[in-house]
């Protein structure tokens, strides 16, 4: 009889602190917040502005060092990593969706979506980013430059890079907040799809819409979770 082989959580995060300093002292930015996702599963984490949802995803997206607790990623210790190991992994492993987009303003849109491909160079990376871009209606806009497209555009465009090179885990900030209603319901179904094809998302939001489409949401007050649902 052989051992069942049970899959390692993409994101396994336990009491994460992080806090901030400023004129009035110390300012708790999220106070023991844990998370489990596993592989398809599509999380929102929400609540208002300034409860610590962005925080918490810069944490798990290894672009900000917790103060306390413990994270592990598709089952590898995160603490013991040194900053190169952390950018690598996060290059292979993650993709970003940003509320502001974060495209390079001198750089048309296949070149934008083509830059993960720096860091981890796939053979169908071509292809596959102009297949994405015809799925995401982007095929007439290859040459455009950032400042050239709509704001639902310049999403989707941010969207396909974070898909390209098929990441476990994506990482969506507000993917919703500067979109239309349609470009928004566009959006949030590339993502769930993603993780209905086995790929895991984590969203954070505030958009009642957005909280909708995930299958599992976790609300923050003030950096601290108050209820899985």
């Amino acid at each position: 009889m052989t051992d069942e082989i049970t899959e390692k959580p993409v994101v396994c995060a336990t009491a994460l602190g992080k806090s901030y300093t400023d004129s009035s002292g110390a300012v708790v930015a999220l106070g023991g917040v844990s998370l489990l996702v596993n592989s398809g599963e599509f999380v929102a984490v929400c609540g208002p502005s300034g409860c610590g949802k962005s925080t918490l995803l810069l944490i798990i997206g290894l672009l900000l060092k917790a103060d306390e607790g413990n994270l592990a990623l598709i089952g590898q210790d995160i603490g013991g990593m040194s900053a190169s190991s952390k950018s690598s992994f996060r290059a292979q492993n993650i993709g970003f969706v940003f509320q502001d987009f974060h495209l390079i303003p001198y750089l048309n849109v296949m070149e934008n979506v083509m830059v993960p491909a720096l860091a981890k160079p796939i053979g169908d990376a071509p292809a596959r980013a102009k297949a994405l871009l015809e799925e995401m209606g982007l095929s007439h806009r290859h040459d455009h430059l950032p400042s050239e497209l709509s704001s639902g555009e310049r999403q989707r465009t941010a969207l396909v890079r974070a898909l390209l090179l098929r990441p476990k885990l994506i990482l969506a900030d507000e993917p919703t907040g500067n979109l239309d209603r349609d470009n928004a319901d566009a959006v949030l179904s590339h993502l769930a799809n993603y993780a209905d094809n086995g790929g895991s998302v984590v969203m954070a939001t505030h958009d009642q819409e957005a909280m909708k489409r995930a299958g599992k949401r976790l609300h923050l007050d003030d950096g601290l979770k108050v209820v899985p649902d």
